[in-house]
């Protein structure tokens, strides 16, 4: 467009919004521009999951109080992915300009992703919605082609708008079927109150490339670096108010926020852990800090992190007000623990709760503000669970192997202790083997572990509990409902790197709980290490004739100095049964599998040759049980 008329074209030269230049001596193209939005506060309510883990069903919840006649234990309904709907969508509605985040990790670790590969909990989710979603490691187990049949299944619900799926530092592969696709995004800009922030999406870098299954040529960069320059290119944009939502753990995640310029909330996962009030620990819950973490970054100004726990246990509800520069001014929330309202005695016999007895556990929980929030399941995320469920329920009673012999149950081998625990009787009681070696089932799921180690991170070594193991195999059918009633806790699946002196302090720590504290339960079963043992010896000296199974299914002597990859449950990681030294380690030196350890045993089994119904389950080689040669201390 031409002007000569100077007049004309000063008047529009005042009219800043309209010009990109002005110049009277130069012909002027005039360009439409949206003009800036002007900095102003901000309120934003976020409510958030993560690592719901396929985990769709309500589970029970133990506590203990005093409601007058002392100190006994309750059990109330916790968590169902139709809790969390109900609450995510009712505060939603409540609320102003609410953001619903799901921080990844949302497949895999329960039949229902094993039955459906993501679909169930795709459903699940189209009920709440979510405006994002980080991908988590677990994304990943089935490789980029098992994310992106998840995300198919996303797409296919019946939300307004697609969830917008992000993660700034994962590199797809040529391989890829994400290769060049923009259906995952770095970051996402939104508006609320005319005001523009940011959320920007973060992976685990090397937990995913080692401990899952992403193609071989899809990378992951560094979490760090890449957040910087996400939030420089974002701030170059003009957004001054910058969300990370994270599934990189909550220490990597407290690391971001103060080496981090103009990061503001951190919304993170990955770690499953439970923030919140002390009061917690009264009702047996470990709480790893407060909800919201508050922090400074590298500029100093103030920073928020929360998480939401695990398995939809938890909804997230985080309140955060920026002021006028878009710094945060100020942020508070609560982790609503979801129960249901009805409480009953867990004591054998015990008599039903009272209506009164029922509003006093109610009110106590609202004197030591503990945030445990009464919510009735959504009926409309009920009804779209169900048929999955009876799916579910249906494939419990499914034939999967066949039982060639007794599998027996002991926890620590010999005459003295643990030679009644068998349901089988004198079969397994008084078996030779059994006092030679200890339990067939248990042995078995240590090597079960061990394989599912080394198909995620090449494990070398794995450690369970005996106590941990709950039920002996007879011969014949084994169905997948037998597998969760042998492996019935909520245990998962940790990786750590171990050296040699390690692993002979951990056996040490095992069999002190054996010996000193009395705990059979403590005694271990490993898949690729073997040992003699004498219990009438000092501490230091029990455990001789350490071996480890090398990559060519030979026995070398331990080397006390290398370091080794260990595959074991959570419960014992976390120093479960007097085990004290693995408790210890910790940082990078710990990574969260995740994999629930039943379902790790169910696929150890699904990888046995032959049709499913007809596949073998054997006793291990005496050769590859962890104990060679047992002596027990004479009491």
């Amino acid at each position: 467009m031409k002007f000569k008329n100077k007049k004309i074209l000063l008047s529009l030269c005042l009219i800043s919004i309209l010009a990109t230049a002005c110049n009277d001596d130069k012909d002027l193209d005039l360009q439409f521009v949206k003009p800036p939005v002007p900095a102003g506060s901000l309120e934003l309510n976020i409510l958030h999951i993560n690592d719901h883990h396929s985990h769709l069903d309500e589970e029970d919840l133990k506590f203990k109080m005093n409601v007058g006649s002392g100190e006994e234990e309750f059990s109330v309904k916790n968590g169902g992915f139709a809790r969390v709907a109900a609450l995510m969508n009712q505060l939603a509605g409540e609320r102003k300009n609410t953001i619903k985040i799901h921080s990844g990790d949302a497949i895999t670790g329960d039949l229902y992703y094993t039955l459906t590969g993501g679909k169930a909990d795709a459903d699940a989710m189209n009920t709440v919605c979510f405006d994002t979603l980080t991908l988590g490691n677990h994304e990943f187990d089935a490789k980029d082609a098992g994310l992106q049949k998840f995300i198919d299944f996303l797409d296919e619900g019946g939300c307004k708008e697609k969830t917008k799926i992000l993660s700034a530092n994962v590199n797809f592969g040529k391989s890829s079927p994400l290769y060049q696709t923009n259906r995952i995004q770095k970051s996402q800009i939104f508006e609320k109150d005319g005001q523009k922030f940011a959320i920007i999406g973060l992976t685990i870098a090397k937990k995913t490339k080692n401990s899952s299954q992403p193609n071989a040529d899809t990378t992951f960069s560094d979490e760090i670096e890449t957040a910087q320059k996400e939030i420089n290119q974002l701030k170059a944009q003009g957004i001054n108010k910058i969300i990370l939502q994270t599934h990189v753990g909550y220490d990597l995640d407290q690391q971001l926020a103060k080496s981090l310029t103009d990061v503001d909330v951190i919304i993170g996962g990955d770690s499953h852990t439970l923030l919140g009030p002390e009061s917690l620990k009264k009702y047996g819950l470990t709480r790893q800090g407060a909800y919201p973490t508050q922090l400074r970054n590298k500029d100093g100004d103030l920073v928020c992190i929360v998480q939401a726990w695990q398995y939809s246990y938890v909804v997230g509800d985080l309140n955060v007000k920026f002021d006028k520069d878009g710094k945060v001014a100020s942020c508070s929330g609560t982790p609503h623990i979801l129960i249901g309202g009805d409480f009953t005695r867990t004591a054998k016999d015990a008599k039903k709760v009272t209506s009164n007895e029922n509003k006093y556990i109610l009110n106590q929980f609202k004197i030591d503000q503990v945030p445990f929030t009464v919510v009735n399941n959504d009926p409309k995320t009920e009804s779209i669970i169900q048929p999955y469920k009876q799916q579910k329920d249906a494939f419990a009673n499914k034939v999967i192997a066949q039982a060639t012999e007794n599998l027996c149950l002991r926890r620590v081998p010999g005459t003295v202790r643990d030679t009644t625990l068998s349901k089988l009787g004198d079969v397994c009681n008084k078996n030779q083997s059994v006092n030679a070696h200890g339990g067939d089932i248990q042995q078995i799921i240590a090597e079960a572990f061990l394989q599912q180690g080394k198909s995620f991170f090449n494990a070398d070594i794995s450690f369970q509990n005996g106590g941990g193991v709950r039920e002996d195999i007879p011969t014949g059918n084994v169905t997948v409902g037998k597998i969760y009633s042998i492996l019935p806790f909520k245990n998962v699946l940790v990786r750590l790197n171990v050296t040699g002196t390690e692993v002979k302090s951990i056996l040490e720590d095992a069999m002190d709980g054996v010996v000193i504290q009395n705990n059979t339960g403590s005694y271990p079963y490993t898949g690729g290490l073997r040992w003699n043992v004498d219990l009438s010896k000092e501490k230091g000296q029990r455990i001789s004739q350490l071996e480890v199974r090398n990559s060519s299914g030979q026995y070398e002597l331990l080397d006390f100095n290398k370091t080794y990859k260990v595959v074991t449950i959570d419960f014992l990681a976390n120093g479960g049964d007097y085990y004290n030294t693995m408790k210890s380690i910790t940082g990078n030196r710990r990574e969260e599998v995740g994999l629930d350890y039943a379902e790790a045993f169910l696929k150890y089994v699904d990888g046995m040759t032959g049709s499913v119904g007809n596949k073998k389950l054997n006793k291990l080689p005496v050769l590859d049980y962890s104990t060679q040669l047992f002596i027990d201390k004479v009491k």
